[in-house]
């Protein structure tokens, strides 16, 4: 986590913490149909913590396509991360 203002968010990066990641799994768990490989991470801390990840995207079967996703995560302060939005392909 960086020492960012709160409301303000952190620019893109590519060193995902530990703490980013296992909100980024607890909100996936269960997702299936589509394998999301994190490559950059933006968080923003507000009552929790938001946070963008910008994924490589492969649908699950042989030879399928890779794309980019946004996937928005919300962690509160207590609970599970879970999605806080669809999540969108990035053309």
């Amino acid at each position: 986590m960086s020492t960012s203002k709160v409301g303000a968010w952190t620019a893109y990066s590519t060193s995902i913490s530990a703490e980013a990641m296992a909100a980024f799994k607890e909100a996936l768990k269960g997702h299936v149909g589509v394998n999301y490989t994190p490559l950059a991470v933006a968080s923003q801390m507000v009552s929790g913590t938001n946070y963008r990840f910008l994924c490589d995207a492969q649908v699950v079967y042989p030879d399928a396509p890779h794309y980019g996703a946004l996937v928005p995560v919300y962690k509160p302060l207590n609970g599970p991360a879970v999605l806080s939005a669809p999540i969108k392909p990035i053309e």
